[in-house]
């Protein structure tokens, strides 16, 4: 991990956040932001941006698939990067024999074309093209990955698509700040979208994100994973090897839990 001791104030990149962003060193050593606009952090200080990443996202979710030789990720939204990178980071670290397509929207592009001055962990020194290619052109592919950031709003993006999707980082602005994408009616696009054995991983354990995912039938799991907080894993099947919710008796025991609906936010 990055050096804690890391001069924040004199990262190159602290020129480009011009007020908008704050930097901020979490507690395993990578960096991350502060979003002013969001009143929020792109990661958990406590739980660490790098691995929050691999933790909550990346390791369960290509656990769960092992054995595939293709996934196809669908990455919500893509921020600073570090669930992507931390994807790539993880299959060449482990030599896993599997190719990926990683899809991601992300609406702030400006944010999208200034990573390639972050200072990410040195995990990710390996993956400098990659990071240039995406700042740059917002595309990067190889002969083992295929990566493309899709600049925009995510509810109009996520309408594009056709192909089916194995994983879901749902990792968006949590749903007090940013609710249109925690609504039933978003995850019934995502769910329209998943595989039979798709997995959905979110650090969001809220009532309402469980009650938009139970109700578009998403099986749902808790996930503890080493030196983060318990999160949550979704799929179309239940999955034995987790700890399975019965959002029946969830439900049964709180009658006047809802989800998020997109009219109510209108």
């Amino acid at each position: 991990m990055l050096d804690r001791e890391i001069d924040v104030e004199h990262c190159v990149y602290n020129e480009i956040l011009r007020g908008e962003k704050e930097t901020i060193v979490s507690d395993d050593g990578s960096l991350t932001l502060y979003s002013k606009e969001f009143d929020e952090s792109y990661h958990s200080p406590k739980d660490g941006a790098l691995r929050e990443s691999l933790n909550k996202h990346v390791i369960p979710a290509l656990t769960l698939h092992e054995g595939k030789s293709f996934v196809r990720i669908l990455d919500i939204c893509y921020g600073l990067g570090y669930n992507t990178l931390a994807t790539l980071h993880y299959i060449k670290s482990q030599q896993l024999d599997i190719k990926v397509e990683i899809i991601s929207p992300e609406f702030d592009e400006a944010l999208v074309r200034s990573l390639k001055e972050f200072a990410y962990p040195p995990e990710f020194d390996a993956l400098r093209p990659v990071i240039e290619a995406l700042s740059n052109d917002f595309h990067y592919e190889d002969e083992q990955c295929k990566i493309t950031i899709l600049i925009g709003d995510a509810r109009e993006s996520i309408s594009t698509l056709s192909d089916k999707i194995d994983i879901v980082y749902q990792d968006a602005f949590s749903p007090k700040v940013n609710p249109m994408l925690w609504t039933r009616e978003w995850f019934a696009d995502i769910r329209a979208l998943c595989i039979k054995d798709a997995v959905l991983t979110t650090y969001s354990t809220a009532a309402a994100t469980r009650m938009g995912l139970h109700e578009n039938g998403f099986e749902l799991h808790y996930y503890d994973a080493p030196h983060t907080r318990k999160s949550l894993i979704a799929s179309p099947q239940r999955i034995e090897s987790l700890e399975w919710i019965d959002m029946a008796l969830k439900i049964a025991r709180n009658p006047g839990a809802k989800s998020l609906r997109d009219d109510d936010l209108r």
